[in-house]
């Protein structure tokens, strides 16, 4: 099952946890999610209502008044605290940690020094666990958020009168396809924006699928110009998955020297491959092309760590098809020392031997022989596996 959020309304908590128990998330589950991360109690209503004549479920968070300041290690602490799958802990932290990153560059200080008020209070700490555990219910493959309205003219807030987008979302929606949207007002808060750009695997217009559900979350106000609403449409894809994707970027504005970094935290992240290119840009610019492979299921993943630590603020995506050979591993010996060796074969034909060459180095530093000494070895033991 895939996910597309239309966010071309705007978004914001209570919004998306009423689209998403509208497309068919028990109330049970958000409630039970709540009940584990809120240190008092926290009820959620849904109620029935129309937007500008279309009907939507609005999401109440009850909750006794608070005047708490949260900081990201008190926010950090109740979830760790809660009874909740550890996915759903993971998406709420990481929310509150974009929340907290923003925060922290707005008023110029560190991350260690934001207090939370409109976003610590125990409805913001309800709609982020809330709206995580419902998209872990679903257990979409894929998410696809739409171009996000942020509202126009201006909002008052504990800081006075502040521009729509307010500061925090601007900050959170870096990167993120935004425009101003029907509404003459603020339409995505800071929880929205975060929850939105945290989960979502990609940003554009509804993918191929078969709609099998679809969930409107009516916002509080009804301006009548427009329906104050952000949808979900939940399915199955339409056509066959890609089997990799490619995604790659070119860059020529970061130190050569950061490359290997880069390289290995993507493969840490799961990316099958990762390789640079050289290349001459406009103007004479020497740069590098970066390109990774990546399963669908760590794509997300991947493209996270691409923007974490290169200089880019774009990357390109293609899905090809593959074609694997079946493949095993097997050791062979060599001084007393275990070499794997991947094994390939086509139709049950063995057509490639391969020592991994980590082990040969290995086994090179320990023994004070060469590499292409040891490796020779391998090879040599390797090739009755051939048989």
């Amino acid at each position: 099952m895939i996910g597309w959020v239309d966010a071309t309304a705007g978004a914001s908590g209570d919004m998306l946890l009423g689209a998403l128990l509208d497309a068919g998330v028990p109330l049970e589950v958000v409630q039970r999610a709540v009940d584990a991360a809120a240190p008092e109690p926290v009820r959620l209503h849904v109620e029935e209502v129309r937007r500008a004549g279309l009907a939507a479920l609005r999401c109440h968070v009850e909750a006794a008044p608070s005047t708490a300041r949260r900081t990201p290690a008190d926010v950090r602490a109740l979830l760790d605290g809660a009874d909740l799958p550890e996915p759903v802990r993971a998406s709420a932290q990481a929310v509150f940690d974009r929340l907290a990153t923003a925060e922290a560059e707005v008023h110029g200080v560190g991350v260690e020094k934001v207090h939370f008020h409109e976003v610590g209070a125990l409805d913001a700490v309800a709609d982020v666990v809330g709206v995580c555990a419902g998209f872990h219910h679903l257990g979409l493959t894929a998410l696809t958020v739409s171009t996000v309205a942020v509202g126009s003219g201006r909002t008052d807030s504990e800081h006075g009168s502040l521009p729509v987008p307010v500061p925090a979302v601007a900050r959170l929606l870096r990167g993120v396809p935004s425009y101003a949207g029907p509404a003459t007002a603020e339409a995505c808060t800071p929880t929205g924006a975060a929850l939105l750009v945290t989960l979502a695997d990609g940003f554009g217009p509804q993918p191929p699928m078969t709609v099998a559900a679809v969930g409107s979350g009516a916002g509080g106000r009804d301006p009548g110009s427009h329906p104050n609403v952000t949808r979900l449409l939940v399915g199955e894809p339409v056509g066959a998955t890609p089997a990799a994707v490619v995604v790659e970027t070119n860059v020529d504005d970061l130190d050569p020297r950061l490359w290997p970094d880069v390289l290995a935290a993507l493969l840490a992240a799961g990316a099958s491959d990762a390789w640079l290119t050289p290349i001459l840009m406009k103007k004479g610019r020497p740069a590098h092309t970066l390109s990774v492979l990546v399963a669908p299921g760590r794509l997300a993943a991947v493209r996270r760590e691409v923007f974490r630590h290169t200089s880019t603020i774009g990357v390109r995506e293609v899905g090809y098809a593959k074609t694997a050979l079946d493949r095993e591993v097997h050791r062979v010996d060599v001084d007393g020392h275990q070499v794997r060796v991947k094994v390939a074969r086509l139709d049950g034909e063995v057509v490639n031997v391969q020592p991994e060459y980590d082990d040969v180095a290995a086994v090179a530093r320990t023994t004070g022989r060469s590499g292409k000494d040891v490796l020779a070895d391998a090879c040599s033991r390797a090739r009755a596996l051939r048989l």
